[in-house]
């Protein structure tokens, strides 16, 4: 019998001057705002609906994990907790239902239905996948979880680096199998955010 398949989104409670501080140092608090609460209302709008996954919130900071607040009860919350971006994701990946889990970010406004569900075709056959982005990041991160993954898969990625999916795959091992995704961009910066308006992209 198949197992459930999870879609983690994680996501940032949407606080003025708390989200996307670097686009804001650059096109402002209120526009860098607007843009994360329209993309993760994007992103819920078309992925967090279909029957072929579960969605779930990974929220931070942790108390907006609690029952309320800015996103639609239907969705599973659980708090990211403490530690860098390897460290929750780590916690994601280890405490997650049995299934396979896809994990992306709440600033990828171009991230559509094709994507999600071929990351987790591809996990039929691999044991990771990987939305890769120009910067040398990724999007997307996904494990099959047949097996247990390694407790220090992210100790050594240089985050926010060139290097950063290159150090991930280091750290899997020659045993681990991996696909690889479109590349896309997150925005992070207000010359990513000006070439994506300039793509007549909403």
């Amino acid at each position: 019998m198949r197992q459930l398949r999870h879609l983690v989104l994680f996501v940032k409670a949407p606080r003025l001057g708390a989200v996307k501080t670097r686009l804001a140092a650059d096109i402002g608090k209120l526009q860098a705002w607007r843009f994360y609460r329209s993309s993760v209302a994007g992103a819920l709008r078309r992925l967090g609906r279909d029957r072929r996954w579960r969605c779930w919130l990974w929220v931070t900071p942790d108390r907006f994990a609690r029952p309320g607040g800015p996103w639609p009860p239907r969705y599973g919350r659980r708090p990211q907790g403490t530690g860098d971006l390897g460290a929750r994701m780590g916690r994601a990946f280890h405490t997650m239902p049995p299934g396979p889990v896809v994990i992306i970010g709440g600033d990828i406004p171009d991230i559509d239905l094709g994507d999600i569900a071929r990351a987790f075709r591809e996990l039929e056959r691999r044991d990771m996948v990987f939305g890769p982005a120009s910067d040398g990041g990724y999007w997307l991160i996904g494990a099959r979880r047949r097996r247990p993954l390694p407790r220090d898969l992210f100790r050594h990625v240089r985050w926010s680096s060139r290097h950063a999916l290159a150090d991930t795959v280091a750290s899997l091992g020659p045993r681990c199998s991996t696909a690889l995704l479109r590349e896309l961009d997150d925005i992070d910066h207000g010359d990513d955010y000006r070439r994506w308006r300039a793509a007549g992209r909403r």
